[in-house]
């Protein structure tokens, strides 16, 4: 056989080999699995260079992130999304913008890097990608509201993550106004959630249409990336489609469409796909980061840590802390205690569509792989010491009987 050609199928074998060993490592060590498979990858950089491969943005914007908001799109329900839509807009909507403004000017002020060019490194960093804090949740029982809002922000703010990013990019090369951004964000979130709720419709109606799990999982799997594929056939947020389109599936369909076994294959072979995704992604995180090349650039990337911190503070205790305490009891949206919050701020990791978006940067952006290694210094502080303490924090601020425990949630 042609070796060249078998060398992505052991490239692919190895990394799941990797990640089951890594899963099982991680059941019986203190270390979140997303975090391990980050050392590895980082392991694999420094020790065995000949094997790094070659990673693209487009693996992970087009394979492996549709999948990944898919299955956890499937698993949000509706009236707990309703009910925290607040918290979830907010975050995802003008939370990344004062994210990517506040990295911005930490490094012009730190630095002395321009500002245009210190907005691009904030686009590509305003995104959360909480993977390890979700596993988190899940061993301790956080409440679903809490876990709604993270989880639903980090949905959501894929999509207008990328498409600041593109402002952020056309910058440079012509005059953006704030009107023109402002419009921007809307029409691509009107018209990629009419696109997700177009797809998950008529998926959910060819559904009904069969008593076969095999044929229903088949077609959610096309509607997982052909909302992906389609919005962005129209230079629309894939992302956000794809997540539209998998809450619609995922209530509606499920609720009224699948047949009994096509729930339980529906649960378990996107259960089995996330896991896979998850591995791959942070794998494709250590592996694109090396270690070497951005050492000397420590004070740029304190600054941009700095700039991340400033940014989700202000997002999470000076603003929707405030609102939050000033909405009326009858609110559908409960009042959150202090614990609420200190676990939301320290929530807000970065990962794998940072990762991607540092690696789709046009050559021809100035200062680009210095803009690369301070994205890259921002996603390992985020995904190392975030990652690796968010369940302490998670354990002293919402134990039984804490400010921040559901039961003295009072509305």
């Amino acid at each position: 056989m042609d070796t060249e050609a078998l060398y992505p199928i052991g490239l692919f074998v190895g990394a799941l080999t990797v990640a089951a060993l890594v899963g099982i490592a991680t059941r019986r060590i203190a270390m979140p699995y997303s975090v391990a498979l980050v050392f590895v990858g980082l392991a694999v950089g420094v020790f065995l260079p000949d094997l790094h491969p070659q990673v693209t943005p487009e693996l992970v914007l087009v394979v492996l992130l549709p999948g990944l908001v898919f299955d956890a799109s499937l698993r949000i329900d509706l009236r707990e999304l309703r009910r925290t839509m607040f918290s979830v807009g907010f975050l995802a909507g003008p939370g990344v913008l004062i994210v990517a403004v506040a990295v911005a000017a930490a490094l012009a002020i730190g630095t002395g890097l321009p500002f245009e060019l210190g907005f691009i490194v904030g686009a590509m960093v305003a995104a959360t990608d909480p993977a390890a804090v979700v596993a988190a949740f899940k061993r301790l029982g956080v409440p679903p509201r809490l876990a709604t809002v993270t989880e639903g922000e980090s949905l959501f703010n894929d999509g207008t993550g990328l498409t600041l990013f593109a402002i952020a990019i056309s910058v440079l090369s012509t005059t953006v106004t704030a009107r023109s951004v402002v419009e921007t964000v809307v029409i691509t979130v009107v018209v990629s959630a009419v696109i997700g709720i177009a797809v998950g419709y008529v998926a959910a109606r060819l559904v009904s249409t069969v008593d076969d799990h095999l044929i229903e999982l088949t077609i959610s799997v096309s509607a997982a990336y052909g909302s992906y594929l389609l919005a962005d056939l129209f230079h629309e947020s894939g992302v956000i489609a794809t997540v539209i389109a998998g809450i619609v599936l995922g209530n509606h369909g499920r609720q009224t469409r699948f047949s009994s076994r096509g729930v339980e294959a529906l649960d378990t072979v996107w259960e089995f796909v996330a896991f896979l995704m998850t591995a791959l992604v942070f794998l494709i995180v250590g592996l694109s980061i090396s270690l070497l090349e951005f050492a000397g650039r420590m004070p740029w990337v304190a600054w941009g840590i700095i700039g991340v911190l400033v940014g989700r503070a202000i997002i999470v205790y000076a603003m929707l802390g405030v609102g939050w305490s000033i909405r009326p009891p009858t609110s559908a949206t409960s009042a959150v205690r202090t614990g609420w919050l200190h676990v939301l701020f320290w929530s807000g990791l970065r990962g794998a569509v940072a990762v991607a978006l540092a690696l789709s940067l046009p050559a021809d952006v100035p200062q680009r792989q210095l803009l690369q290694e301070i994205t890259y210094g921002i996603v390992l502080f985020t995904l190392i010491v975030q990652g690796m303490t968010i369940e302490p924090l998670v354990r002293r601020w919402l134990r039984p009987g804490s400010a921040g425990h559901a039961g003295q949630v009072t509305r």
